[in-house]
């Protein structure tokens, strides 16, 4: 997230002092977003050196597994989740991992997945009238 970006305070908790596992799908998203968005070398370099104090949850049969029966499963109710978003709550199913993440609609009402989302929080906090003095800069 960017300094800035009012959704880091309200997820703080949610995280603080806890290790912190991030999905294979995830980084590469993060990297393809860098490539895409150009970043210099030494912006990568910093999006890697953060990327080295957490766990990344790398894929295995297990996983897979996992993946076929809740792509099967979802699919049978007539839902569909894009795959990277499948992938990444895989990961979190597979592993016994909360997943925290501000697309509350991508994620919720996958079976057995434990998400924390605040995203109608960050709405709600959002539409209040600013009190003087107090500014909410929007990510």
């Amino acid at each position: 997230m960017k300094p800035a970006d009012t959704r880091a305070a309200i997820y703080k908790p949610h995280v603080q002092g806890k290790l912190i596992a991030v999905s294979f799908v995830t980084v590469g998203e993060l990297l393809f977003g860098a490539y895409k968005k150009k970043w210099g070398p030494a912006r990568v370099a910093d999006l890697n050196q953060r990327l080295r104090s957490v766990v990344i949850v790398p894929y295995d049969i297990g996983l897979c597994q996992t993946y076929g029966d809740l792509k099967a499963t979802l699919q049978e109710s007539g839902r569909v989740v894009a795959d990277n978003d499948l992938w990444i709550a895989a990961c979190a199913v597979r592993h016994s991992i909360t997943l925290i993440s501000n697309n509350r609609a991508h994620f919720e009402n996958i079976p057995g997945l434990a998400l924390i989302s605040e995203a109608p929080v960050i709405k709600e906090i959002e539409s209040q009238a600013v009190l003087p003095g107090m500014e909410i800069k929007k990510p």
